[in-house]
């Protein structure tokens, strides 16, 4: 069974930086994606970012471009997220997504209902 576990996050005033860390384990194969996804109250989950676990080009929502980057370390099979410029329309819940390539496809790698494994979730507050 797969299992991630996320951490950082936190509160930070706006212009701040943060970064978040999402560990995977039980992963049985090396083709699979983790992804990042923000969820607010009453709304559905929608993705923020996302990456293939051998490389290739990652997925960022426009509202995050330029300001937050996603990276790997596969030795380690966690996630990065490191998010600069934040402002207090980024504060949300956020969830760490894993599953392999039989569920995410390229196309679909935004999209939260195609994964099965989810974090416990991460709280980012940013106060203007």
């Amino acid at each position: 069974q797969v299992q991630l576990v996320e951490s950082g996050g936190g509160s930070v005033q706006a212009g701040g930086s943060l970064r978040l860390s999402c560990a995977a384990y039980g992963i049985t194969s090396t083709m699979y994606y983790m992804g990042w996804f923000r969820q607010a109250p009453g709304k559905e989950r929608e993705g923020v970012a996302s990456l293939y676990h051998d490389g290739g080009t990652p997925y960022y929502a426009d509202s995050v471009k330029g300001r937050f980057s996603i990276s790997q370390d596969n030795s380690k099979n966690t996630l990065y997220r490191q998010m600069k410029s934040l402002q207090p329309e980024d504060t949300d819940e956020y969830y760490c997504g894993a599953d392999y390539v039989e569920r995410v496809k390229r196309a679909s790698r935004r999209e939260a209902r195609k994964y099965r494994y989810w974090g416990q979730g991460t709280q980012v507050t940013v106060s203007s």
